[in-house]
């Protein structure tokens, strides 16, 4: 399987943290919350978290602190297709593939529920063929990105597909909940909206770089799924987020790419670039120590995470956008993404 063309999609309005505590604090929720939570709202908008800006589906920050199912229901259904025709609209031309070559897409999302699902939207926003394989994938949070490509692989290797269009999109201000646990605050501080897609084919472009997906692991663990997940409270969705996920991504992380990098009879000294999802600064930092890697390693990560926050399954499409844009050198390039279940991705690929 060859990534032809990436591409990647946000809303238009962009918000710093000052920004942000600034509306919290003339906002409703302000007098809501106890003073635990105003500390904590203040220590992860004011110092260094290794985030500086998000793009949110919002007009103005005031909207977001209006929080109820239909508010929140309508967000996901106004922006979701709209940026998951938007990025994969981008990675078609990136690929130079026309639409109508598209045999099958895969959009996956965790923020909100449309039934028929987002593929269809997609499907009907950038005019795909009618007879075209649409699959829809729920509920796998930050990690998405690789069961995506995942499924996209077994799709053209199984002969059914010459080119899939994988995208993830996430609308996380359509997830906003607010109460007084700190996983919950810290929340509502790092995530941001945008999709990603990438083109998915047999065979490479026939210039540009060309990127060859050579092998993958996953590893899911049921007992850790408490440590990040997302549960249904008064008809929304709620984000649980606790200490444990650093500790968590590095050890799932450093085991999947043991894994593969065993098979290929590599180590990880041989990868030019690393694609890796950033939950978090406390996550890249995990990621570094047991990596045994200096900071550098993950400066797209870091990049993109500074520009947008967190974007959940989307996120790993911008950090591969970007190194691309960089010309980083080829050779190994390691892809790597986790968050709900507990679970963790990864892939090796060869980049020339």
């Amino acid at each position: 399987m060859y990534l032809r063309g990436i591409g990647t999609a946000t809303p238009p309005s962009r918000f710093t943290k000052a920004e942000c505590l600034a509306a919290f604090q003339r906002s409703d929720w302000f007098a809501r919350l106890d003073t635990r939570s105003h500390l904590i709202a203040r220590t992860v908008l004011q110092r260094d978290n290794g985030i500086e800006a998000r793009r949110l589906a919002l007009g103005s920050l005031d909207e977001v602190f209006t929080i109820d199912p239909d508010t929140l229901d309508r967000r996901f259904l106004v922006n979701a297709p709209q940026l998951a025709a938007g990025a994969g609209a981008r990675a078609l031309a990136e690929a130079g593939v026309e639409a109508g070559a598209i045999d099958a897409v895969v959009v996956s999302t965790c923020t909100g529920y449309v039934c028929p699902g987002l593929s269809g939207y997609v499907v009907e926003r950038l005019r795909l063929r009618a007879d075209v394989q649409a699959y829809d994938l729920v509920g796998q949070g930050c990690a998405a990105a690789l069961p995506n490509l995942q499924l996209g692989r077994a799709l053209l290797e199984g002969g059914g597909a010459v080119h899939v269009l994988s995208v993830c999109v996430e609308v996380s201000s359509a997830a906003m909940y607010l109460d007084n646990d700190p996983g919950v605050l810290i929340s509502a501080c790092l995530f941001g909206d945008g999709a990603g897609a990438a083109v998915l084919s047999r065979e490479p472009r026939s210039e540009g770089r060309r990127i060859e997906w050579k092998d993958s692991g996953s590893l899911i663990e049921p007992r850790q799924r408490k440590a990040l997940m997302f549960e249904q409270k008064k008809g929304m969705l709620r984000n649980i987020l606790t200490r444990e996920v650093p500790a968590l991504a590095a050890d799932y992380a450093q085991r999947v790419l043991e894994t593969v990098l065993g098979r290929a009879g590599l180590h990880s000294g041989d990868i030019a670039a690393w694609i890796m999802h950033a939950g978090g600064r406390d996550v890249l930092l995990a990621l570094e120590k047991r990596f045994e890697l200096d900071r550098s390693s993950f400066r797209y990560s870091a990049a993109m995470l500074r520009e947008y926050g967190n974007l959940s399954s989307a996120f790993v499409y911008f950090v591969l956008e970007a190194a691309l844009a960089d010309d980083a050198p080829g050779g190994w390039w390691w892809l790597s993404s986790f968050g709900a279940g507990f679970s963790c991705h990864g892939a090796l690929l060869a980049v020339e």
